[in-house]
């Protein structure tokens, strides 16, 4: 089961699976498939969020989008070339941000920009900028152990949206964040979302995030993961989804379908 998006393919996944060896790298135990079969195409400019029970595939799906690791069958493309390794194309935002804690805020928002070649002034306008869009124009100076959890992550999203990527991962973004934290994170990525009009790809195990998140859910079923639930979302992406009064419906037909992927 796959939607077909109404803007122009920005990652596609053609019968993808990917399997795990037993025992590592060696796999002399065999193998564990964790995904099979998936067909996905993402239009520019959406928010696609992939929830189903654990063990389902959804952060594997994350990673071979990535270029972490490499499908073991079918292709995955993104703006039509072959995913062969991470590139500067796709951000990636953990669940823990991965900050160096000997930079500075910006320094970090910086380093992929550095690596790229870009000019000193150039980069620091672009942290700048993206520092203030993630609401940490104040913070450039401190290091990262100086933040709080919340802070430290949006420094993690200004990184991974400084240089301009196509498309920006996030797996499990807020997982590590207080409730209070992790509700008003979710509001400033659908303001992101809407500043910027970035191709998102989010990964949780949260259905109400999902459903507050995404303008399409995706439910995988337990291992193999596969697709079955493709969704787009009619909630209005302007005001508070959970204030809709179908915003509830949504999420336990979303819910009642996990809950069945897992049996």
């Amino acid at each position: 089961m796959s939607h077909a998006p109404e803007h122009p393919a920005a990652l596609e996944l053609v019968g993808v699976g990917h399997d795990y060896r037993r025992g590592g790298h060696r796999g002399r135990g065999g193998t564990v498939p964790a995904l099979d079969g998936v067909d996905l195409t993402l239009g520019t400019g959406e928010h696609l969020v992939v929830v189903g029970p654990s063990g389902s595939g959804k952060s594997t799906l994350l990673r071979l989008v990535a270029g972490f690791h490499a499908p073991t069958r079918g292709t995955v493309t993104v703006n039509g070339r072959p995913v062969r390794g991470p590139g500067p194309d796709r951000g990636v935002v953990f669940q823990r941000p991965t900050l160096f804690p000997w930079m500075t805020v910006r320094g970090n928002v910086e380093f992929g920009l550095r690596m790229a070649g870009t000019g000193r002034a150039r980069r620091r306008a672009l942290a700048e900028r993206q520092l203030a869009l993630v609401g940490l124009a104040d913070a450039g100076h401190l290091r990262s152990y100086e933040l709080s959890g919340g802070m430290r992550q949006r420094a993690a999203i200004a990184r991974a949206l400084a240089p301009d990527p196509g498309i920006v991962l996030m797996d499990e973004p807020f997982g590590a964040l207080d409730a209070l934290t992790r509700e008003r994170m979710q509001e400033e990525v659908r303001s992101l979302w809407r500043l910027t009009g970035k191709t998102l790809l989010s990964i949780t195990h949260d259905v109400g995030e999902a459903v507050r998140l995404g303008t399409r859910i995706v439910v995988l079923s337990a291992r193999p993961g596969r697709i079955v639930l493709d969704e787009v979302s009619d909630l209005p992406r302007a005001g508070e989804p959970s204030a809709h009064p179908d915003f509830a419906a949504t999420r336990d037909r979303i819910a009642d379908a996990v809950r069945a992927a897992a049996r």
